[in-house]
């Protein structure tokens, strides 16, 4: 059995936009909601919940405006990477197929890079957040990285716009 062209780009469309309306919804909780995750990465960064080794605790992070500087720049880089994806939905729902895959990549690698690099890779090995019983965000993180790998790989798979390939 294969798929055909429709389903992949409807598979495309729906998981694209399901992406965007979490990833805007994170952002609209964080934007609102300020306090609860902001909380989160100060402790993250000022590794205050984990075991307190000597040859690790140089890593903290303890300054209040750095921590709250990066936890801005985290709001911003997901409230950019929702954007795209409600763009790359519209583009999948108008059947624009070639810049909505383009913009579909843009924005499943720009949450690639927040929960990969950022949260599992900075977060959870630089500043030891696997170690903390409270502020503990590697489960999130990797299911989200996943999920957006998930998406882009779909993407990926679509066909592309047969004009283009088309030789004369």
């Amino acid at each position: 059995m294969t798929t055909t062209p429709r389903a992949l780009n409807l598979a495309a469309t729906v998981l694209t936009g399901i992406l965007a309306l979490y990833i805007a919804l994170v952002a609209f909780g964080n934007i609102t909601d300020f306090g609860t995750n902001q909380q989160f990465v100060r402790h993250v960064l000022a590794m205050d919940t984990t075991f307190k080794d000597d040859d690790l605790m140089w890593r903290a992070i303890t300054s209040e405006g750095v921590q709250d500087t990066a936890y801005v720049a985290i709001i911003v880089w997901e409230t950019v990477a929702a954007f795209v994806l409600i763009y790359a939905t519209w583009l999948w729902i108008r059947r624009d197929h070639a810049p909505a895959r383009r913009m579909t990549t843009y924005g499943t690698l720009m949450l690639m890079l927040l929960f990969g690099a950022g949260f599992i890779g900075i977060g959870g090995e630089w500043f030891s957040m696997w170690q903390s019983e409270d502020w503990n965000g590697l489960d999130a993180a990797t299911r989200m990285f996943l999920i957006s790998g998930v998406v882009l790989i779909v993407a990926q798979l679509t066909p592309g716009d047969p004009e283009a390939t088309r030789r004369p």
